[in-house]
């Protein structure tokens, strides 16, 4: 019988089970009496002296000692609802009252209004410092929550907006950074207590304030405390996945501060929010608790998720549901998600969350997706419209507005709203064990895989329970102990039970260090973790690194009442459920009274006294070992199934567990025989006493009918003690087994049937396998057997591996893999690096032997040793770092050498350490929009210092729209590029690509998406600024011609005539990238260029084909000389007019001397508003003004005999030779043009008479100069070929002529200017307004109206 046809066994029902739901009528609330008893809080908080609150009261940097009473006279408002006193009401009863009578509104971002308001207002350093910070150490701007104390108006006027404009009930504090954690990064962890402080008394004093003008509608203040910039649950650290960068502990402090800041401010409830990874969470949740237990007050406490991506998880892994099962322990109020995606992009989170929250639901999401400059798009109608499903489905008790929402967005949402009923809280039906990983399950729902209702607890990881475990534990290898701990899951656990209790070994470290590295294994922390030991300050340790909601195993009344309640306390604050055994001070139980006995006192004191749920009880009545022939143990079976039952029935809502080995020691060796024995009192336990859960060996587990009939018989009567004999029938029954076992092993039984499995795949497939599922188990293995068939050990890298790297890249970015999975693949990719590494020194070793250099100098620590240098910073004014730590990590699995240094790193730290290092590539990070511009402060400042590093752009605000507009144009070249990283998996291939020698084609793959980017985006911008036409002559390109004066007097002046170039002169400087573009043929990276598209495998064959036909044809062509070149070039004396906008050429240097002009050239400047500083070009910035001896250049080259080929072929009608024909008579003038503009520099102008460069060199422009068309992007106006054809008789000379539409025949015709000053380059000048068109049609001596039609595709107006 298959797994799936196994039919799932009802439950066992007590009368517990049978009482039907009830409605609820508020949400579930915590154990204090002041919350049973909805004890108002009094607001006197003077009169809260608990010394940890009064230490930190005692420290406050506040300048004057602050009020902290915020009580109201009883009769201040009148004591019906709608109307609230502070002192009188509960804040938890209004609430109630609120979300069950309306959908209540929460504001909307703090951060979108501060930035708002630097738009129009200037908020700069000096006012982030304000008169209090005047001299503060370091930069400070960025530090918005520093506002409450230098710029209050700002706050309370945008606190005033929400409350007044949006309709706001409640409004979050600036607050969100006030940790001493977060607040390091400005040096501020002193003024905690004072940030907190005035950001909640701000929001006080306006609350009160709209208030007072409408009682009807108080208004309340949420103490708001934010995730911090470090996380509990992801290592920062390459080497180490155990490494953490803040301990459970040092968070709850941090929040402990923040919170009595907050509650001595005035807030009125606690939102722990924006929670990335649930441990930071349950750390804030555990200081809230601290501080009500010491207070003595009830606090609603609200918490919200954020879900990172459309996988529908945190940033550390776990599912919404998951999270919801990790936090409730605390009963918050209401609980929901905020920030990271839109509401359209939440829905079906919320949906989950809807089905299965206990409390009330909220959600204040983003006012849509970032846009690529950062920035979000959705309007307030926008907004609203895409809440509507919240409220159409009945999901929500409180809506606000995240991330780019302001008061109009608000006052749209609530508008929306008011239509609709608020969320129903959900029947209260009996509780049940909900536990989590990174995802979550309830106990009571479970079935395993033999259709039984029982939750297999995965025994492997416990050296007591395996002896593998033990020796990996005692060695150190924690690597391949996860792949133990994967494979339990793998096998049907549910939970995984973690022990590593021994005398050799420091159990409190192994435990931290398993479960920290546990937790970054997607495949092991999915499910819950049974944390097991028998001293509970090792279990203590491991429940602070587990951020789902774990069983402890365990605790006992052996240790006497008082301990057991002081632990049992301390396991509840913690929300985990616990294993309670059966012992008491007197010792273990055994008999079935015995059993019932202590697991009922136990009961009470936990579910009486210290208010343990009753539900996240296992009770542990102890598994005896049965067949030992001693007559005492034989009733061990079935007295622990009686007393199942009877605990069962007098302590509802607890659970059954026990170690199931433990039944059958006596029988150890022998595993069919145990596993035997185990079905039968399993089947019995769990189906008639409602046995829940057991810890086990799932893979071996058996099902009842897959029992042989003899040994079932004897397992019926060994474990219900039947007869006498029970136990030499067994050991009978096992001596056969063993025999079977030896025969078998001698050669006898049936054949092996082998198994198909991923590793029967070729090695290269092996490995981009391990690498997606983060195998390690066989990696070096698979590694060697690739390296012996690759010619070097850096191609497995850049192959298999990189490969894998590539789908893991695709994967994440669909959704379909997260962050915790990336990264470990990341360390299977670091580990086959490792392996290779030896291997390549040696290779570099033998190298060196090869060129005759003495290898032992080689120095070991040499960078060298690496795949590059990359210097990675979160940007000044930022503090987030995670996704910045997760590139580092997956960079240095995969052999770069990454230096962090930091958040909050200015300009000139990250350019000084860049230069330090060395670096081979530079990456800047950031997740707030304020960081946006300051990497285009940066990458200003790199251009200006000269600095040749590629500079990569990530995080959560960054886009590839932003990063081609906004940034790339300040830096970019072919150089060194600026590229957008999408996310950490995707690093690698762009950092790779940037280090090999495709990095020319990689980039202008790069630059040329870029480019159209830009285009686009300002095609479709509708309020592009344009500077006026006198403002971009101010800032036009100033070149110091007395500093790089012009070029030599050309050594030709005047018109000549080229007509002695043949075809073969010129086929050397023919580039075949146009030829397949316009046989619309491109290769794809790596594989875009001639001539490596013939390597491409969608269009490799097609193009060598055509090129292979291409050369037969030229060759036919050269050999008949059907086709002929011809030319004519002018080189003149030339200065810029005096305005500086045209070119005047002149004969003669005398016809200059006498000031007689032979024609002008008119030139265009831009004007579209730029991103970076770079000055508005017009081509006449090139020429020196009057006083400089400057020249210009021009010809008109063209390939004649191509229409009568092209009338040949058409009369044989032969298409493919037509095409043909015209495509190579446009490489062959083009050819011409480049060939010929090198024999002016080197010849006949003389100005680089020196230069060698190769033909290739020569196709990628890297000599002096340019040769811009008229008609194309740099002097967009067609008509200047007019001037140009005048000046050098084109067509008297050559033969080339204009049509009326100014094209040039023959169609295969160049033309161009010749601009020889080094800082010319060739630009477009875009769209130009009106000014410049009236002053350009007025220099060329054109009516305004025929001007503006040559012009037309370029005008930024509407033309009469």
């Amino acid at each position: 019988m298959t797994q799936k046809d196994r039919v799932k066994q009802p439950r066992l029902q007590f009368d517990y089970d049978k009482i039907p739901p009830k409605p609820a009528t508020e949400p579930p609330l915590p154990t204090s009496d002041a919350a049973q008893n909805h004890v108002p809080n009094p607001y006197i908080n003077s009169n809260i002296t608990h010394e940890k609150i009064a230490a930190i009261r005692a420290k406050a940097t506040n300048p004057t000692k602050p009020n902290v009473d915020y009580s109201q006279s009883s009769d201040t408002y009148p004591s019906s609802f709608p109307h609230f006193v502070r002192g009188r009401d509960s804040v938890r009863e209004y609430i109630t009252k609120l979300f069950t009578s309306r959908i209540a509104i929460y504001d909307g971002a703090m951060g979108t209004m501060i930035q708002n308001y630097a738009k129009r207002n200037r908020l700069e350093e000096e006012e982030y410092r304000g008169d209090r910070f005047v001299d503060w150490k370091c930069n400070t701007k960025g530090n918005n929550d520093q506002l409450s104390i230098t710029q209050p108006h700002i706050i309370q006027g945008i606190y005033r907006q929400y409350l007044e404009e949006g309709g706001s009930d409640l409004i979050g504090t600036n607050t969100f950074s006030s940790t001493t954690i977060a607040m390091a990064d400005y040096e501020m962890e002193d003024y905690v207590y004072e940030l907190n402080y005035e950001g909640a008394r701000l929001a006080r004093e306006v609350c009160d304030e709209v208030t007072a003008k409408d009682p009807t509608k108080p208004r309340f203040v949420v103490g708001a405390m934010g995730p911090t910039n470090r996380t509990g649950s992801i290592s920062p650290s390459v080497e180490d996945p155990s490494a953490r960068n803040v301990t459970f502990d040092e968070l709850v402090e941090a929040y402990f501060e923040q919170i009595v800041g907050l509650m001595d401010g005035g807030a009125d409830i606690l939102m722990v929010e924006t929670i990335f990874d649930t441990l930071n969470a349950k750390a804030a949740l555990y200081a809230v608790g601290e501080y009500l237990e010491f207070t003595g007050l009830d606090i609603p406490v609200f918490v919200s998720g954020t879900l990172v991506d459309q996988s529908g998880r945190t940033l550390s892994g776990q599912t919404g549901e998951a999270f919801y099962a990790s936090i409730r322990h605390a009963k918050p109020m209401c609980v929901g998600l905020n920030c990271a995606l839109g509401a359209k992009h939440m829905t079906p989170f919320v949906e989950k969350l809807a089905n299965c929250v206990e409390c009330f639901l909220h959600v204040y999401s983003n006012a849509g997706l970032p846009n690529a400059m950062g920035g979000y798009d959705d309007t307030p109608e926008d907004m609203a419209n895409e809440n509507k499903v919240f409220f159409e489905n009945g999901w929500l008790n409180m809506v606000g507005g995240c991330c780019g929402s302001t008061p109009p967005h608000i006052k749209a949402i609530r508008e929306m709203s008011e239509s609709y009923k608020p969320r129903k809280l959900p029947d209260v039906g009996r509780p049940k064990m909900w536990l989590s990983g990174l995802e979550d399950l309830v106990v009571e729902d479970v079935h395993n895989h033999l259709g039984l209702p029982f939750l297999n607890v995965g025994e492997r990881c416990n050296i007591s329970g395996s002896l593998r475990f033990k020796k990996l534990m005692m060695s150190g290898d924690y690597a391949t102990a996860m792949d133990i701990a994967k494979k339990q899951v793998e096998d049907g656990a549910h939970v995984l039970d973690i022990n590593v209790d021994d005398g050799m070994l420091d159990g409190l470290a192994a435990m931290q260090k398993f479960v920290k590295i546990a937790i970054t294994e997607p495949e092991v922390s999915k499910v819950p973790f049974m944390l097991d030991a028998s001293k509970f300050e090792i279990v203590m340790a491991g429940l602070k690194w587990c951020q789902g909601k774990p069983i402890i195993n365990s605790i006992s009344l052996k240790v006497g009442e008082e301990l057991f309640k002081e632990q049992a306390t301390l396991l509840k604050k913690h929300g985990a459920a616990v294993v309670v055994m059966a012992f008491d001070e007197e010792g273990q139980a055994a008999t079935e009274e015995d059993k019932v006995r202590i697991c009922k006192r136990s009961y009470d004191i936990l579910v009486n006294e210290v208010k343990f749920p009753p539900e996240d009880i296992v009770f542990d009545p102890n598994v005896l070992t049965i067949g030992t022939g001693m007559e005492e143990h034989a009733d061990y079976g079935v007295d622990f199934i009686n007393a199942t039952k009877k605990i069962k029935e007098i302590c509802p809502y607890v659970k059954i567990s026990g170690g199931i080995s433990n039944l059958s020691f006596g029988f150890r060796g022998v595993m069919k025989i145990r596993e035997s024995i185990h079905s039968v009192f399993l089947q019995h336990a769990i189906l008639e006493s409602g046995m829940d859960v057991g810890i086990v060996n799932a893979h071996e587990m058996l099902h009842i009918s897959e029992l042989e009939a003899d040994i079932k018989v004897a397992c019926e009567n060994l474990v219900f003690n039947k007869s006498e004999d029970a136990t030499d029938v067994m050991l009978a029954l096992t001596k056969r087994e063993k025999d079977r076992k030896e025969a078998l092993k001698n050669g006898g039984g049936a054949a092996e049937v082998k198994q198909t499995s991923w590793r029967d795949l070729d090695v290269t497939k092996r490995l981009e396998h391990a690498l997606i599922n983060g195998i390690s188990q066989y990696i070096d293995k698979d590694v060697e057997e690739a390296r012996q068939q690759a010619e070097k050990p850096l191609h497995i890298i850049e192959g298999p591996l990189m490969d894998g790297m590539n789908i893991i890249g695709d994967l994440f970015g669909a959704g379909k893999m997260f962050l915790p999975q990336v990264i470990k693949s990341a360390r299977v990719m670091k580990k086959a690096v490792a392996y290779l590494i030896p291997f390549m020194e040696e290779e570099k070793r033998q190298k060196m032997i090869d060129e005759g250099k003495d290898p032992n100098e080689f120095d070991e620590n040499d960078d060298s040793n690496y795949a590059g240098k990359v210097l990675m910073a979160t940007v000044k004014g930022d503090v987030h770092d995670i996704g910045k730590n997760i590139v580092a990590v997956v960079l240095g699995c995969n052999n770069y050498k990454v230096y962090d240094i930091g958040v909050m790193c200015s300009c000139e730290l990250i350019l000084e350490k860049a230069k330090e290092y060395n670096v081979d590539v530079i990456g800047l990070s950031g997740l707030i929009t304020p960081s946006l511009d300051e990497m285009v402060v940066v990458a200003k400042e790199m251009s200006k210092a000269g600095y040749k590093q590629p500079l990569l752009i990530g995080g959560a605000t960054t886009s590839k729209m932003h990063t081609a507009v906004k940034i790339s144009p300040n830096f970019f070249t072919i150089e060194h590029p600026v590229i957008h990283v999408l996310d950490a998996s995707r690093s690698v291939t762009v950092v790779q690509s940037l280090l090999s020698a495709n990095k020319e084609d990689y980039v202008t793959d790069i630059q040329e998406e870029y480019d159209e980017m830009r285009e686009d985006y300002y095609a479709g911008l509708e309020d592009r600024y344009f500077l006026t036409y006198d403002q971009a002559k101010e800032q036009k390109l100033t070149i110091d011609f007395d500093a790089t004066p012009p070029a030599p007097a050309p050594n030709s002046l005047g018109v000549t005539v080229i007509d002695n170039v043949s075809l073969e002169d010129i086929v050397p400087y023919i580039d075949w990238n146009p030829f397949f573009q316009t046989w619309e043929l491109r290769g794809r990276y790596p594989n875009r260029g001639y001539p490596k598209i013939f390597n491409d495998e969608a269009v490799g064959g097609e193009a060598k084909k055509l090129f292979d036909d291409a050369q037969k044809l030229m060759k036919e062509i050269i050999a008949n000389k059907s086709m002929n070149l011809k030319g004519v070039v002018g080189l003149f004396p030339a200065n810029r007019t005096d305005e500086g906008e045209d070119v005047m050429i002149y004969a003669t240097e005398e016809d200059r001397e006498a000031g007689k002009v032979l024609d002008t050239f008119c030139m265009l400047r831009q004007q579209a508003e730029k991103e970076s500083e770079d000055p508005y070009l017009s081509q006449s910035d090139f020429i020196a003004p009057a006083g400089y001896k400057d020249h210009l250049g021009m010809f008109a080259v063209s390939c004649f005999g191509c229409d009568a080929l092209v009338e040949k072929y058409e009369s044989e009608h032969d298409d493919y030779n037509k095409i043909m024909s015209q495509a190579l008579a446009d490489r062959f003038v083009e050819a011409f043009a480049e060939y010929l503009h090198r024999v002016i520099r080197t010849d006949m102008w003389g100005y680089a008479k020196d230069e060698s460069l190769s033909e290739e060199d020569l196709l990628k422009i890297k000599y002096d100069g340019i040769r811009p068309a008229p008609g194309y992007p740099s002097q967009p106006d067609h008509t200047e070929k007019t001037t140009m054809w005048n000046v050098i008789k084109a067509q008297e000379l050559a033969g080339i002529e204009l049509s009326e539409s100014l094209s040039m025949m023959p169609a295969a015709s160049v033309s161009a200017l010749v601009f020889a000053h080094p800082e010319s380059s060739y630009f477009a000048v875009g769209q130009i307004g009106k000014d410049q068109v009236e002053s350009y049609a007025g220099r060329k001596k054109m009516d305004l109206p025929l001007c503006e039609r040559w012009l037309s595709p370029i005008l930024n107006y509407e033309r009469d």
